[in-house]
């Protein structure tokens, strides 16, 4: 594998561990997020500080990459066009956009990349499209369900709380199969494409909070007296084109 520079906009619950876990395959990995300190063990991970809400960029080293993930929850279009500025005028030639499957709407069934089924009015979509749009690079776009493990216990989400549309299917991923993908899509040079990603299984909410939260000793609400809406996420595509294999593919399998 060709060696490459990789940036991280975003040092959060997955940018911080992606960082580490990069870090052990490639030569040099820049990290940014919102503060000025941020000290990394491994001497190859060089910290930046980036607010592009604020449109504070302290050091442009950090654009000085082969591959720029863009791992941050940031909904400010004019933020993200004047990111693009700065990349536009970079060394960059991939991009990885990490997005979510709520760009999607409940439609009661199942859920392809090719079935076009985005709400186009939501932002992060339009966001994903400044990306797409633009020929000065190549982006890869990947909508994860919602993310779970080391210190995101399903279990707790809904504790004191009532879980409402019960009989909905959940979409949700590991951390650590995120990661994963991640590096495929780099190892891979799987480039301008746009995958789902999230665990093969999708049982209802009652089903997999009610699992969860027996590792906890907790007990649950449940909201079933209504008409449930829900969307599956298909991850064919992923484990097609990647050759991936989930880690963690059936979510009432997991002990956390």
């Amino acid at each position: 594998m060709k060696s490459k520079n990789i940036s991280i906009l975003g040092n959060g619950w997955l940018g911080n561990s992606l960082a580490k876990n990069l870090a052990l395959e490639f030569i040099n990995i820049n990290v940014s997020n919102r503060k000025e300190h941020c000290i990394f063990e491994k001497t190859n991970i060089n910290h930046f500080f980036i607010d592009i809400d604020n449109m504070y960029y302290k050091d442009n080293n950090f654009f000085n990459c082969d591959v720029l993930i863009i791992n941050i929850p940031s909904k400010n279009i004019k933020a993200f066009r004047y990111l693009i500025e700065k990349i536009e005028k970079s060394s960059i030639q991939n991009i990885i956009f990490v997005s979510s499957t709520s760009v999607y709407n409940d439609i009661n069934a199942t859920i392809k990349e090719s079935d076009n089924y985005e709400d186009k009015d939501k932002v992060l979509y339009q966001i994903e499209q400044l990306f797409l749009k633009n020929k000065s690079f190549n982006t890869t776009i990947i909508r994860f369900g919602g993310l779970l493990g080391y210190g995101r216990h399903p279990g707790a989400f809904f504790k004191n709380k009532i879980v409402k549309n019960a009989n909905a299917y959940v979409n949700m991923i590991y951390r650590d199969d995120c990661i994963n993908i991640i590096f495929e899509i780099i190892k891979q040079n799987k480039w301008n494409e746009t995958f789902n990603c999230c665990a093969t299984t999708h049982p209802t909410k009652k089903e997999f909070y009610t699992y969860s939260a027996k590792q906890l000793d907790i007990n649950l609400e449940f909201e079933e007296n209504i008409t449930s809406s829900y969307k599956i996420i298909s991850n064919e595509k992923v484990k097609d084109i990647l050759n991936y294999k989930f880690k963690y593919p059936d979510l009432l399998k997991i002990i956390y």
